[in-house]
Formats: C-alpha cells, sequence, structure tokens
C-alpha cells in the first residue's frame, strides 16, 4: 500500500516532468488520451500479479530473469516474420540458461509497448537543418520532415501493441513453445558451425530426457513450474512471457492505469485495513524507469510509486548509494517482494566504483531486490564511419566484473537486460551492428546489414555466444567448481576476440 501523500493516476502532473513531449495541439493530445482510457487493457492483474511472484524467485535466487529485446520498436516492424524471430531468440537463449543453470527463467521482452526513446536534446541537426530530435514511433516519425509530435502516434501505439501481444499469445498457446522441436525457434539460418553444433547437444540431451520421461509416464504436459503462483501450467507445450516497456509517456501510462480489485493474497494489508483494490498499469506486465527519469522529486517516480505492477529502475554511475535508498523506500515504503528490480548499467570500466556501494547499501536498507545487469547502455561508442556501435568484448567484461563484485559482496547476480534481435534481412542475414563475438564482425562489415535507427543490438549469433558463456559459468558453478568464475574469464578470453 502507497504510503505518505495520496497518490493517483494523475497525481503526477503536479511534479516536473523530464523528457516531456510538447505537443503543438493540447486538445488533439487530451482527446486521444480519453479515447486511451476506454480502450481495453492489453494485460491483466492475473498476470502482473503472477509475474510479481515470480520476481520474488529471482530475488531469492531460485530463477533467473532475462529481459530482452529491441532497444526500440517500430510501427514497420510489426511483422510475422520479425515477431517470431524475436520469440524464438528469446526462447533459445532462455533454453541455453536453464540447461546450463538449472534454473526456471523468467522471460520479459522488450515488446508491445517499447516505441518511446529519451533523448538528452530536445532537436539534433541533420545536415546543414535543426529539426526536433526523433522520439520514438509513438511521438514523431524518423523522416526529418515529420518531426512534429502527432497524438494519433499514441493510438497507433496502443493497437501495435495490442497486435504484437495478440500475435506473441497465439504463438505460445498453439506448440510454437514446444519443448518438443526446439530447433525450430532458431536454427535454420545460424552460420556458426560451432553455435549449430552447441545448441544441438542442447537439443538433443533435451529430447532424450523428454523420451526417458514420456517411457516412465511422468511427462503428461501438465507439469507444474515450482515458481508458479495460480495453479499448473502445461510447460512442455508453453512458457510464461511477460512484455516491458520504459515508462516514459506518463499521459499514455495514466490512460492505460485501471482499478481492479485484488485477488485473495494479493492485498499488502492484513486485519480491517485490508486494501481492497489496487491500480495497475495495463499496458505491459512490467515496466521500468530510466536513468534519466529517476528524480525524487520527479513526474516519473510520483507516477510509478502507486501502480502494483512490478518496476524496473536503471542504476548508472550518477546515482548515490543513499539516493538509491532513498528512492526505494519512495517507490516501495512496504519492502514487499517481487516489486522492484534494481538494473544496473554503468559501463565496463566503472562497474567495481560503483556496484559494491549500491549492494552493501541496498542490503542495509533491508529493501528485496533482483538484482540484473544491463551491459549495453553503457558501452556505446562511435565507429569511424560514423554508425554507433557496442563490442561484444566490452559487453561481457561489464557483465563478468558484475557476477565477479556480486560473488565477493556476498550477493548474487539475478538476470541480465540485453538489446538483442532475431531480425534478418531479405537475404536471410543476421544485422550487423554490434562488433566481435564468434563470427568476428569487423568495423568495416557494420554497413553491410546495421538495421536499428536507435542503439546497436547484438544480433542472432552474437546472442547465442553470450548465452553460452552465462549458461557454462552457471554449469561450473553448479557442479560445485570453486573456479567457474576463472572458467568463465577463460571463456571470455576466447570469445570476445
Amino acid at each position: 500500500m502507497v504510503t505518505g501523500t495520496m497518490w493517483s493516476p494523475s497525481s503526477w502532473t503536479s511534479k516536473p516532468a523530464v523528457q516531456s513531449v510538447e505537443y503543438p495541439d493540447q486538445k488533439h493530445l487530451d482527446s486521444v488520451l480519453a479515447k486511451i482510457a476506454t480502450l481495453p487493457p492489453l494485460v491483466t492483474p492475473a498476470e502482473i500479479e503472477r509475474l510479481r511472484y515470480q520476481l520474488s524467485a529471482v530475488q531469492r535466487n531460485e530463477a533467473f530473469l532475462l529481459h530482452a529485446g529491441d532497444c526500440a520498436e517500430s510501427f514497420d516492424a510489426c511483422t510475422q516474420e520479425n515477431i517470431s524471430a524475436k520469440i524464438g531468440l528469446i526462447l533459445s537463449f532462455s533454453l541455453i540458461l536453464i540447461w546450463g543453470a538449472r534454473l526456471p527463467v523468467v522471460r520479459i521482452g522488450r515488446i508491445a509497448g517499447q516505441y518511446a526513446k529519451p533523448r538528452s536534446s530536445q532537436t539534433e541537426k541533420i545536415g546543414d537543418t535543426q529539426v526536433l530530435s526523433f522520439r520514438g514511433d509513438n511521438v514523431n516519425g524518423l523522416d526529418p520532415n515529420d518531426r512534429t509530435p502527432d497524438p494519433e502516434r499514441l493510438l497507433r501505439a496502443y493497437f501495435h501493441s495490442s497486435a504484437t501481444l495478440n500475435y506473441v499469445r497465439g504463438l505460445l498457446t498453439s506448440g510454437f513453445a514446444s519443448l518438443h522441436h526446439p530447433r525450430d525457434w532458431s536454427l535454420s539460418h545460424v552460420r556458426s558451425r560451432s553455435l549449430r553444433r552447441k545448441y544441438e547437444r542442447i537439443t538433443e540431451g533435451l529430447a532424450d530426457a523428454l523420451d526417458f520421461s514420456h517411457t516412465i509416464g511422468v511427462d503428461s504436459g501438465r507439469e507444474s513450474v515450482p515458481f508458479e503462483r495460480g495453479g499448473d501450467r502445461g510447460v512442455l507445450g508453453e512458457v510464461d512471457f511477460y512484455t516491458s516497456h520504459e515508462g516514459l509517456m506518463l499521459g499514455y501510462e495514466q490512460a492505460m492505469t485501471r482499478e481492479f480489485p485484488l485477488v485473495d493474497g494479493d492485498a499488502d494489508t492484513a486485519g480491517p485495513e485490508k486494501q481492497k483494490a489496487g491500480f495497475y498499469n495495463s499496458s505491459a506486465h512490467f515496466l521500468w524507469i530510466g536513468d534519466r527519469t529517476r528524480q525524487l522529486d520527479g513526474a516519473h517516480v510520483e507516477y510509478f510509486r502507486g501502480i502494483r505492477n512490478p518496476i524496473g529502475i536503471k542504476v548508472g554511475p550518477s546515482l548515490g548509494n543513499e539516493e538509491l535508498v532513498e528512492l526505494l523506500q519512495t517507490v516501495n515504503p512496504g519492502k514487499e517482494p517481487g516489486r522492484i528490480t534494481l538494473i544496473t548499467r554503468y559501463g565496463a570500466s566503472k562497474v567495481r566504483d560503483h556496484l559494491p556501494g549500491h549492494i552493501q547499501a541496498v542490503r542495509g536498507s533491508g529493501h528485496p531486490v533482483a538484482w540484473v545487469c544491463d551491459p549495453m547502455h553503457g558501452n556505446t561508442l562511435t565507429s569511424a564511419s560514423g554508425l554507433k556501435t557496442r563490442n561484444f568484448s566490452t559487453i561481457i567484461s561489464e557483465l563478468t566484473s558484475c557476477i565477479s563484485v556480486h560473488s565477493e559482496c556476498h550477493s548474487r547476480l539475478g538476470g541480465v537486460s540485453l538489446e538483442f534481435t532475431g531480425e534478418l534481412n531479405e537475404e536471410g542475414f543476421s544485422v550487423t551492428e554490434c562488433l566481435g563475438g564468434s563470427m568476428e564482425l569487423s568495423e568495416d562489415q557494420l554497413e553491410l546489414r546495421y538495421q536499428s535507427f536507435c542503439d546497436p543490438r547484438l544480433n542472432f549469433e552474437q546472442s547465442l555466444d553470450l548465452a553460452f558463456l552465462i549458461s557454462n559459468y552457471f554449469k561450473e558453478e553448479r557442479c560445485g567448481n570453486a573456479k567457474a568464475h576463472d572458467t568463465f574469464e577463460a571463456l571470455l578470453g576466447s570469445k570476445s576476440k
């Protein structure tokens, strides 16, 4: 239950809002938001509560969180092929993790709503012309002649999110996620022989295990998931999958916020004061506050403190230890489990300067959190040709440092937050946006298939490279290898070149 000053879905309007968009026609914006407020929810309270429960398992080190997808979605990429490729990559990545770690994986996609994009400046220079910055497909267009913010794009974002989520639900309930044929998710275009063989070894082992289970009569298709809440689910043919986006556009988020009765066991207090209803953001299961919008006295923190959705908070080098604790107290005063995920994004060279203090401060506060590493956003650079890129070796260097620091601080890394894509071009080739990996992508190859209009993403092969590195580390740790981290460092050296 929210404590302190009264909260409502609109109380954020009394606070200063950074990253706000200036629309030329306020009446038009109000009309669109009023329409959105009447449209059906995209996700349900039961799904949101189930995710909270599963994230509490991540906080107890009983599950691992995979948060992944595009930096920013585009309306044009809302196609059957692109959505299938994204889900297939997330399923493949999570299967590799499960095989090595023997832990359930909570899958949250940056999908079905991740259209907005924060910017450091309101304007940018293209050639000799100063234009408004591109803020994402739900605000304005990438074309320099289409930069005027248009409220109708918010409505288009709702319907593109709805179409995406509808197709994702259809995929996951029609056998696409079945463990009986995981090769169908991704292998058709993997060109690395070593990656293909490693993945095939997992699927062959899985097939043997399923065949054995069927032989002894335990393959019912209705086995319960250990960290599941709300009844058994068929884990062989279905998986839980959740959606997420950065909560930037607060007018839209308010319009999608609905009050629902709480089901038994979800109330925050007991006795006569037991909470009977809660406000849910029905646009996504999980939302996060960005590193640019986490001001304690700001509009975003004010909005986020009142919704029941589990939330993420990006934690960068500029966030002090005391400020982090105060932020946790503001958004989760009751210290409810499953509520907060801290997503660290320091940059590979700054992890040891900041993460130990953050871990110690949070532990001292008694707040339950899931610690997640975002090794992408602090490691962006510009190539000689002017393209934004990231180096695979730097990405896994930050991940390695996070694992080490957590171990040294008697903590544990609970997940990763990645920008990757299974997207292919017309010839069936993966994108070329990040350097390195097992395919040894070089800087002069970036322009071959650079498709991102936002930040650079790991392609399919690079994503599987990273999945196997993490999986091998957890396998060594699970098998009692005291030098699991040294093994990870050795693998890092061999794969980062």
